[in-house]
């Protein structure tokens, strides 16, 4: 009786998976790297099958470099996906006062997008900002959902630029950004605010959010690169891999054990 049921468990654990996997995915350019993944292991069931020799040893030989280019480029959805497989959830979950943040800073920028209201929202890094933030309308505000949304509300003198976050601060409003001329990361819907959103991550590690006013869609650029379309989860994935405290805090303690060690 159970070899009649085991096929059906199967299907069913595997669409779940499929399902889960698509839903963290989908409207991402993540997408597209899990449609070149499928399409290689098409290959290599394909190489396989035909007895192709030469041809599966060098997509066995490639999978390798794979695997672990996948683990660095999904870092961030990888984050998020296993802590919600965690059989201890958010019940054990510490929250802190950097995940209170993201979480207000989450929903602020979503409420945002659902409205179509355009925003530019950069977050400091270990570049200062003060060049930029100088010349714009100096804040020194604690940050809340409130101001950013009444910020870039299109009733308010503030709302056409970028607002700089630092350390929980919002330092400044109406903050001007340089335009970005790559074309590869352009695209014809991209705007103003998209342009100038990429341009600073061309000179700077600060991390800037987009929400296009067009299409209410939510874009994060870093790097020199625009991610776009980005769901609610992933977005708190990439933000909390980069500005986490406890990896700071793992990085001081690190640095207390070098210095322990030489004295």
């Amino acid at each position: 009786m159970m070899s009649y049921i085991t096929p059906f468990i199967e299907v069913i654990v595997i669409a779940t998976f499929i399902n889960y996997l698509l839903a963290l995915f989908w409207n991402t350019k993540s997408l597209d790297l899990l449609w070149g993944i499928l399409f290689f292991l098409i290959i290599l069931g394909i190489s396989n099958w035909l007895n192709l020799p030469v041809l599966h040893k060098l997509m066995l030989v490639l999978s390798n470099v794979a695997l672990i280019a996948i683990v660095i480029i999904f870092h961030p959805e990888l984050r998020v996906a296993l802590s919600k497989l965690s059989p201890k959830g958010r019940r054990y979950k510490e929250i802190t006062e950097f995940d209170k943040f993201l979480d207000q800073l989450a929903n602020s920028t979503y409420r945002l997008a659902e409205k179509r209201i355009g925003a530019l929202i950069v977050i400091e890094n270990e570049d200062n900002l003060s060049e930029y933030a100088n010349k714009s309308v100096i804040l020194n505000a604690d940050f809340s959902p409130e101001l950013v949304e009444t910020i870039f509300a299109n009733s308010t003198p503030l709302h056409d630029g970028a607002i700089i976050i630092r350390d929980k601060t919002v330092v400044a409003a109406a903050v001007i950004l340089p335009l970005s001329e790559d074309s590869s990361q352009i695209a014809k819907s991209m705007g103003t605010r998209h342009r100038a959103g990429l341009g600073l991550t061309h000179i700077t590690d600060a991390l800037v959010i987009v929400v296009s006013e067009e299409t209410g869609k939510v874009s994060i650029a870093r790097d020199g690169i625009m991610t776009r379309g980005i769901k609610i989860d992933r977005f708190k994935g990439i933000i909390r891999s980069i500005f986490n405290p406890p990896g700071k805090i793992s990085l001081q303690n690190k640095i207390n054990f070098r210095e322990w060690l030489k004295q």
